[in-house]
């Protein structure tokens, strides 16, 4: 569903499972730096407020979006991750540079997920202008790291043999 019509920000609390025993990796693009903190605090925030501790959340900067599924690759060679979250914004320009990038890093945390059978988090914002940027990172439209972490909890849960779901006996929609 496109943002314009759902909040970012916006889910069911009861349906999401508890995320105190779980291991999460952050990486984060240094590139539109405004955005990508609004983006990284929105999940930060969001792990934290479902029972991540601190010290289970491990986070890395890359220089621009593109890198960040080496990075994930790196931090999660670092450490025994349950889920990597990917936050970054790729605005488009003049030329067709964001379809590059954007078509690079799906690709490379499908890869990677697919290969090591640990959930990869997309949260790169492909927006066509910075407005639209600053409407997903806090903005009317919610927060897309809010979207990641909320993704990245029920993911992790399932990977660790869990349903990524508060109720087993319940489908979330």
């Amino acid at each position: 569903m496109a943002s314009a019509l759902h909040n970012l920000s916006v889910y069911d609390d009861t349906n999401i499972p508890a995320a105190d025993d779980l291991l999460f990796g952050v990486v984060v693009s240094d590139w539109n730096p405004l955005i990508t903190r609004a983006l990284y605090e929105g999940c930060v925030e969001t792990l934290l407020k479902h029972g991540a501790r601190e010290e289970n959340i491990h986070v890395v900067q890359v220089p621009g979006s593109f890198e960040l599924p080496v990075g994930a690759r790196i931090i999660s060679g670092q450490h025994n991750l349950d889920c990597i979250i990917c936050l970054g914004c790729v605005i488009k320009g003049e030329t067709s540079h964001d379809e590059y990038i954007n078509h690079a890093v799906a690709t490379g945390l499908v890869n990677l997920g697919i290969t090591t059978g640990k959930p990869y988090i997309f949260g790169l914002l492909t927006t066509n202008d910075e407005q639209q940027a600053l409407d997903r990172a806090g903005g009317k439209h919610g927060n897309k790291g809010v979207e990641a972490a909320i993704t990245a909890i029920r993911m992790g849960a399932l990977r660790k043999g869990g349903t990524g779901a508060a109720d087993k006996r319940r489908i979330g929609f």
